[in-house]
């Protein structure tokens, strides 16, 4: 009797370690996508396809909404997803904390596609006008860096403002009020404001940032599976191609995500920057330059080293980042 009890104790001790073994092995194939609701990560979503190009490589993709760069790349740095999107400063501001993160690739610069709005009839007429005003922003985006340039550009210090550090939802409902005086903003709430609130343009990036959108990974992710980095970058330019040769097709496939009128989304599509790359010299320099921008400022506690994170593609004629 005690062997045969002995017998299914075992038994049943070996089920249950196949079945962790299983767990384990599927999270292991699973790469987790974490997005914004708007972006190029949107419409390969909508696609599809690289759900088909991994299933071959027995990877099934799971995808997460958020509302901004700086929450995703918490979500990234916390493990609760591999991969994601986001504008230039998030990632500074998450290796300034520890994040264990890398930059895959890049889109070109989009610097029209983020800009300071304020409230149609404001008295407000000039960057300069911004001393003492609040200034709702999403703390840590990528048009924190952009305000930074605004003001110093003005001769304006960072210290001359009251920001206002908000979600784009909360940010937008304050500038309704007019509990702020300015909102910095990106695409599409940004084309969403000027057409449903009659916002107008302050200054946008052009001739001050880049505002490149830049994909991460978590380096253990990305060091382990390079072969899906990889294949994930080519869905993600083939998208950005497409997208860029007819932004009207893109419009009509985005509109209905967004919950947006087309003509607010052709706006926000036809701004955006296309043609994923992995990342040159030049573009680690920038991204460098903003890192220093805000240890300067001390709105980050150390100084970085961008090199140090950049990912290098494994592919055999791929260019690499120096």
């Amino acid at each position: 009797m005690r062997t045969v009890t002995l017998r299914r104790s075992l038994v049943a001790l070996f089920v249950a370690a196949i079945s962790f073994g299983a767990i384990t092995q599927a999270q292991a194939e699973t790469l987790r996508i974490g997005y914004q609701k708007y972006g190029t990560l949107v419409l390969l979503k909508a696609k599809g396809s690289l759900e088909k190009r991994l299933a071959e490589q027995g990877v099934e993709v799971k995808w997460t909404e958020f509302p901004g760069g700086p929450q995703l790349l918490e979500g990234l740095n916390v493990g609760s997803i591999d991969f994601g999107v986001t504008g230039e400063t998030p990632p500074v501001f998450a290796q300034a904390a520890g994040a264990d993160l890398l930059y895959v690739a890049y889109e070109p610069p989009a610097p029209h596609s983020e800009a300071i709005l304020v409230p149609k009839d404001s008295p407000i007429n000039s960057v300069q006008a911004l001393k003492g005003k609040k200034v709702a922003l999403n703390k840590g985006s990528n048009v924190h860096y952009l305000l930074v340039r605004a003001l110093a550009d003005a001769g304006l210090k960072y210290s001359d403002i009251q920001p206002v550090f908000l979600p784009p939802a909360d940010a937008r409902a304050a500038f309704e009020r007019g509990s702020v005086d300015a909102w910095v903003i990106w695409d599409p709430f940004q084309a969403a404001a000027e057409q449903q609130l009659q916002a107008r343009t302050l200054r946008d990036g052009q001739g001050l940032v880049d505002n490149h959108q830049f994909y991460l990974a978590t380096k253990p992710y990305a060091q382990k599976n390079p072969k899906v980095i990889s294949t994930l970058i080519e869905e993600v330019r083939v998208v950005g191609e497409d997208s860029k040769a007819d932004p009207q097709k893109v419009t009509e496939q985005v509109a209905p995500l967004l919950g947006l009128s087309k003509d607010i989304t052709l706006t926000a599509v036809k701004r955006q920057g296309y043609g994923a790359q992995f990342l040159s010299p030049e573009v680690v320099q920038a991204q460098q330059k903003i890192a220093d921008s805000f240890y300067q400022l001390k709105l980050i506690p150390k100084p970085l080293s961008i090199r140090d994170v950049i990912w290098t593609p494994p592919l055999k004629g791929a260019s690499k980042a120096q």
